[in-house]
């Protein structure tokens, strides 16, 4: 049997945020957990199902793969746990504990996310070629980081105790009606030891402020919304749990001569008329030098010119993208009267052939002649 939309399963839309998606689950979890319909054979097929949707839409980057390929893109990563795919992974009692754990005072795995560093996130501005050829910057982050006096412990002598509250488990178990669930250990916090002799440079947290100073080097052809992650560069985890990592971000400056577009890069040419009608050749200015550039005659404006391999090379892969240049013939300003007098010379010298010298306006002018004689008849 075709498995149902995931959207459809926790009857939310498809544009349903993050906690939406959450309460949708907990609805469901909470209606058909199999502790709850012990004579319902359906029930826990029903959970699975839920289970399995949520899994899904809850990961931006699973959700994003299904939005646009469905099923198809994730069912090599539920591991076969959907309905009908020959067995559930994973037990309930974990998953039922992790979703509503929040609602008790903490999940299973709340100690442990607790005491890992926050990741932190740097905004850092480049200019076009600095982010076509790459770069090498130094940052300075404040931050948590890892005290020196204690080494990250937290304790005075660097030494921590077993929690007597939990043994050392970092988790105390609660019954709560039908429900056995696991919290957070109140007395560790889900460490799962204790410090008797707090650091008095710390207060015991295992980490202090500084601001600290990185070398960040940022790969050939990134543009914005790119993110570099620096692994472990983060806040410093309390009592020397793991550290956060910290995500450079990159936003690349408007550029006074070029557009990006992908790989590709757009500028505007201008073009003097008589280079326009006549034909002749431009110097045009790239990002790797100057190049020179055919005007064929009768150019108009809006042609486009390409220089293949004038663009960014693309940071995910070899391609190299195109240069290309759009033509504005330029009408002169600022004449002086004997100029303007050649002109008019100029234009009337062909008032006799004009469909033959500028058919777009001939075009457009029967055009415009078509049009009166529809709206007048």
């Amino acid at each position: 049997m075709a498995k149902r939309d995931y959207y459809e399963v926790l009857g939310v839309e498809r544009s349903a945020t993050a906690d939406e998606l959450k309460k949708a689950y907990r609805r469901l979890a909470m209606k058909f957990h199999p502790d709850r319909n012990p004579d319902d054979d359906t029930a826990q097929d029903k959970f699975k199902e839920a289970k399995e949707a949520y899994e899904v839409l809850s990961d931006d980057r699973k959700r994003a793969a299904y939005d646009q390929y469905g099923h198809a893109a994730v069912d090599g990563s539920m591991g076969g746990g959907g309905p009908g795919a020959g067995g559930f992974h994973g037990d309930v009692g974990d998953i039922f504990g992790d979703i509503f754990g929040d609602i008790f005072g903490g999940g299973r795995r709340a100690g442990r996310a607790q005491q890992r560093g926050a990741d932190l996130r740097y905004a850092m501005e480049l200019d076009l070629e600095e982010a076509v050829a790459g770069v090498t910057r130094e940052i300075r982050v404040p931050t948590l980081g890892q005290c020196k006096e204690c080494d990250g412990t937290g304790a005075q002598d660097k030494k921590k105790e077993t929690c007597t509250t939990c043994g050392g488990a970092g988790q105390v178990r609660m019954q709560q009606g039908i429900f056995s669930v696991q919290q957070t250990c109140p007395a560790c916090q889900g460490r799962g030891q204790r410090i008797s002799n707090p650091c008095t440079s710390c207060n015991g947290q295992g980490r202090v402020r500084e601001t600290r100073t990185l070398s960040v080097k940022i790969p050939a052809g990134v543009d914005t919304g790119d993110r570099i992650r620096l692994a472990g560069e983060g806040e410093a985890g309390m009592q020397g749990s793991t550290p956060g990592d910290l995500y450079v971000e990159v936003r690349v400056r408007p550029h006074r001569l070029f557009e990006r577009d992908g790989d590709d890069l757009y500028c505007e040419v201008p073009v003097l008329f008589s280079t326009a009608a006549l034909g002749g050749e431009l110097t045009i200015p790239t990002l790797s030098g100057n190049v020179k550039l055919k005007i064929p005659s009768e150019t108009q404006t809006g042609k486009l010119f390409r220089l293949r391999g004038k663009g960014v090379r693309s940071v995910r892969s070899s391609r190299q993208g195109d240069l290309l240049c759009r033509v504005v013939v330029e009408t002169p300003v600022k004449l002086t009267r004997e100029q303007k007098d050649m002109l008019r010379q100029f234009e009337a010298s062909y008032q006799s052939s004009s469909t033959e010298h500028n058919p777009r306006s001939s075009s457009w002018l029967d055009g415009v002649r078509d049009f009166f004689d529809r709206m007048t008849s």
